[in-house]
C-alpha cells in the first residue's frame, strides 16, 4: 500500500464517502491508491496557488485565437407551420415526441 502524504488533506473516510455517492466499488487497495493520488493533487495545487501571478493576463488556450463576434440583433423566427412542416407527428404547433421520463404524467 502507498504512505499517504503527510500534509494530505484527503483521508481514506473522505475517499470512500466519495466513492459511495458515486456508486463505486472500490477495493481496499483502490482506496489507498486514489486517497494517496487525491493528496498528491491538492499538493500540487498548493504549489500552483504559491506562484506570483500578479500582472499575468489571464488566458483560456495557450495561443491567441480569434473569436469572430456578431451583433446580437433580434430577428423574425420561423414560422411555426413551417417548422413543424416534416414533424411526424405534430399537436396544434406542438412537436409530439415519446415520453421519456417515466413517472412524469401527461
Amino acid at each position: 500500500m502507498l504512505a499517504l502524504c503527510a500534509m494530505s488533506r484527503i483521508t481514506r473516510k473522505d475517499v470512500e464517502r466519495t466513492a459511495e455517492l458515486a456508486r463505486l466499488s472500490l477495493s481496499d487497495d483502490e482506496i489507498e491508491a486514489m486517497t494517496h493520488d487525491l493528496g498528491r493533487i491538492l499538493d500540487h495545487v498548493d504549489q500552483l496557488q504559491a506562484l506570483d501571478t500578479e500582472g499575468i493576463e489571464p488566458t483560456a488556450h495557450a495561443i491567441p485565437l480569434a473569436t469572430p463576434l456578431r451583433a446580437d440583433e433580434a430577428s423574425p423566427g420561423i414560422a411555426a407551420d413551417l417548422a413543424l412542416s416534416n414533424a411526424p407527428l405534430q399537436e396544434g404547433y406542438a412537436f409530439v415526441v415519446p415520453k421519456v421520463i417515466e413517472g412524469e404524467d401527461s
